[in-house]
């Protein structure tokens, strides 16, 4: 193991080589120390991550009764998440365990966005009989400016801690790196991704309410937006 190295990779080199050397049944090797507690917090992450989606699915379905429009909120997430890693990898910094606070933290900074168009984009819907496509184009033109705001806000409040120099700064950085990366990436890509997927979803819903023969309250029709309107 070359000087450097992260944990993760030296349990792993330490696992191979008892593996490798074949060592009697009776004799059993575990690691001990920040090894263990390592190892253990990395064996509950999957859980962590598929705990915190749950709880913001189960959330958001009551907030809106509606079992599709979570699912539209929650599709800003692999963005989110694809960014974090990526700016992880591209500073060379391993995925520590302040790194995976930093994405649980992201679960709930991206979301926002599409919050804040469906939400008018359903109201619109059910107060001003708008269709789902007219409706959602409304709302990312009327949401965009508190959507940069926010975004903003927490992008340069990360800042200091992906950029952080200081005593204590190594512990620090991989959770704003995470957030910065998320952010980013998250933002660049949610505010084309996110009405189209809730166009589709919303086409989704109709068909499974029509194939189980319930009723919905009236819709405009979709129809070509027009310029200027």
């Amino acid at each position: 193991m070359h000087p450097g190295a992260s944990l993760g990779a030296a349990a792993s080199e330490i696992t191979d080589a008892i593996n490798k050397i074949g060592m009697p049944a009776s004799i059993h090797g575990n690691l001990a120390g920040t090894a263990q507690i390592f190892q253990e917090a990395l064996s509950n992450e999957p859980i962590l991550i598929a705990a915190a989606i749950a709880a913001v699915y189960i959330l958001l379905g009551v907030l809106y009764e509606s079992y599709i429009h979570p699912i539209t909120i929650l599709s800003t997430l692999p963005s989110a998440g694809v960014g974090a890693v990526s700016a992880l990898m591209l500073f060379n910094t391993e995925f520590s365990i302040m790194a995976l606070i930093g994405v649980i933290l992201l679960i709930g900074l991206v979301k926002k966005n599409a919050i804040m168009m469906i939400d008018f984009a359903l109201d619109a819907e059910r107060t001003k009989g708008l269709g789902s496509r007219q409706a959602i184009y409304e709302a990312c033109l009327l949401r965009f400016r508190p959507i940069m705001m926010t975004t903003s806000a927490a992008l340069f409040g990360a800042l200091p801690l992906a950029i952080g120099l200081g005593d204590g700064g190594e512990l620090r950085r991989p959770l704003g790196i995470a957030i910065v990366g998320g952010l980013i990436v998250s933002q660049m890509l949610t505010l084309y991704t996110t009405p189209v997927i809730y166009l589709y979803l919303d086409r989704l819903s109709l068909w499974f309410e029509e194939f189980r023969g319930g009723r919905r309250s009236p819709r405009v029709p979709h129809r070509a937006l027009v310029p200027g309107e």
